[in-house]
């Protein structure tokens, strides 16, 4: 009997691993949908900051039996204070950002997992300080490889506007994001990772840092994961946040 808990046991915490590891892949054959707060502060002269929900859906879907879109999306919901100088406070939607990944079912023969496809920018925003009232559209990949307890790669795509507000600034920007994580046995997560945008239009970057850690649980039989970690911004706009900021995070999964 003793013998039989242990391995049930075993076979569960297995199990969880497995899906958190898949949550270190941006393309992974599961549906999740991660919302995740984002604070932020040191906006402008004021000190400003930011709280910023994202909500992310992840949608894998089969094409045929070598290839999987997955369709990746970023809608952020945003409150702010003064992050323009004393403009005040905003509360409502940000753009949208939406990618699509082309991606082979499986790894390469050097166990290389990607994809690529387009992203567009659309111009969700319902407030002018929320958003930059511009239609974008550019390339987007992404290469991973998972050994063992590690995951490590990088996504990266381009953005340029090619419609909207005249009166407002042209959007010409490279996001960077190497990633590393580690998954133990019984389904923790650590990661770090950058979020990095380099503005080609004002020639400046925005760094922030990330440690975060994460933890799959299951509630009966859904399998959901928490994340708490923070930020540190190396690199940023003159009015850009400043220093530390922290992010938390719930994803709900729902394996096939």
């Amino acid at each position: 009997m003793t013998a039989a808990i242990s391995g049930t046991a075993h076979a569960q915490d297995s199990s969880g691993a497995d899906l958190a590891k898949q949550l270190s892949n941006p393309i992974a054959s599961l549906i999740s949908v991660p919302v995740q707060l984002n604070y932020d502060r040191g906006y402008g002269p004021d000190d400003g900051h930011r709280v910023t929900l994202n909500i992310q859906p992840v949608i894998p879907i089969s094409l045929n039996e070598d290839w999987n879109l997955i369709s990746r999306t970023i809608l952020p919901v945003i409150s702010q204070d003064d992050t323009a100088g004393p403009s005040g406070d905003q509360f409502g939607l940000g753009d949208t950002v939406q990618s699509f990944f082309f991606s082979p079912k499986e790894p390469t023969a050097g166990g290389i997992i990607w994809g690529a496809g387009p992203v567009f920018l659309i111009p969700t925003a319902t407030d002018d300080l929320l958003g930059g009232e511009k239609w974008g559209i550019g390339p987007t990949v992404v290469a991973l490889k998972q050994d063992g307890p590690w995951t490590y790669g990088a996504l990266v795509n381009h953005i340029w506007s090619f419609a909207g507000d005249d009166d407002r600034a042209d959007v010409n920007s490279t996001f960077l994001q190497p990633f590393v994580s580690y998954t133990t046995p019984d389904a923790w997560t650590f990661a770090v990772n950058t979020e990095s945008t380099y503005d080609w239009e004002s020639d400046e970057w925005s760094v922030p840092i990330n440690f975060q850690v994460s933890k799959l649980v299951k509630f009966g039989e859904q399998p959901v994961s928490f994340t708490a970690g923070a930020r540190y911004w190396a690199a940023a706009p003159d009015n850009g946040p400043q220093g530390w900021g922290a992010r938390v995070a719930v994803t709900f999964l729902f394996p096939k």
